[in-house]
């Protein structure tokens, strides 16, 4: 798995979701991408995202997010970046930073992340932007780069929801999930969370705490999926009722990424 994984300095979390096993062949590498936020990207990085030749890139984070740190793009890039305007975590914050309010102890962190994934695929801007990310997956030509801040909640469910439109086995997809946890320098992006995380939201908050917020685990997954299946049955209901992800849109989409 870590071979998915692309070594950055200022990038956090880059690598390849592609190249699962689906019912129809296999997805191609190369094509899809996903990370965390860009905006502490070197030259280098920049340079290295480059070469990648990507097309198209979905931005999941909302409009205060963006203000606070945009993303440096390389000066060669002239593709297109999608995002809905709004705040796709109901804050101005990133669903782990919300997450962190009040919490102290790692049980309080799981039980405050697995309450966000409840409502992760509901939130109005998110579903626009999730639209987008569908919409251009069917018709844009290119390699496509999904990210927000950290790369593992709003990124993390796209991914899972893409893997599950296509196919892509129960296993695979929790695997690419969790992959978040080790991929690239997983210590340095906790250890750097950590003092901004109790100078917003208090010293009382334990390292275990702070592990459970800026990592992702099974649980929180599956409390998005099972939450998507209550109100809608599965997760292809889901994305044909909420996303615009009909049964057309699925198989251009396949069309383009399997093979």
């Amino acid at each position: 798995m870590n071979e998915r994984v692309l070594s950055f300095q200022g990038i956090h979390n880059f690598r390849d979701y592609g190249g699962y096993h689906t019912p129809s062949g296999k997805i191609r590498a190369g094509l899809l991408w996903r990370s965390g936020q860009h905006g502490d990207a070197t030259a280098d990085d920049l340079d290295g995202v480059a070469s990648l030749r990507i097309a198209t890139i979905i931005d999941l984070r909302g409009d205060s997010e963006r203000r606070v740190a945009p993303c440096r793009r390389h000066g060669a890039f002239d593709g297109t970046v999608l995002f809905a305007p709004g705040e796709t975590a109901g804050s101005k914050l990133a669903p782990h930073q919300q997450a962190a309010k009040g919490v102290a102890t790692a049980e309080e962190a799981r039980a405050a992340m697995q309450e966000l994934y409840v409502s992760m695929p509901y939130r109005d801007v998110l579903i626009r932007t999730l639209t987008l990310y569908f919409k251009a997956l069917a018709t844009r030509d290119g390699a496509s780069l999904l990210h927000c801040l950290a790369g593992k909640d709003r990124t993390g469910l796209a991914a899972a929801l893409l893997h599950s439109l296509l196919g892509v086995g129960e296993d695979d997809i929790m695997a690419d999930y969790l992959l978040t946890n080790t991929a690239g320098n997983p210590e340095r992006r906790i250890a750097s969370a950590a003092a901004s995380m109790r100078a917003n939201y208090g010293q009382q908050m334990t390292d275990e705490a702070i592990i459970a917020l800026m990592s992702v685990e099974a649980d929180y997954l599956h409390t998005a999926f099972a939450s998507i299946r209550e109100r809608h049955g599965n997760i292809q209901n889901y994305a044909e009722q909420v996303l615009e992800v009909d049964g057309a849109r699925r198989e251009a989409i396949a069309a383009r990424l399997i093979g």
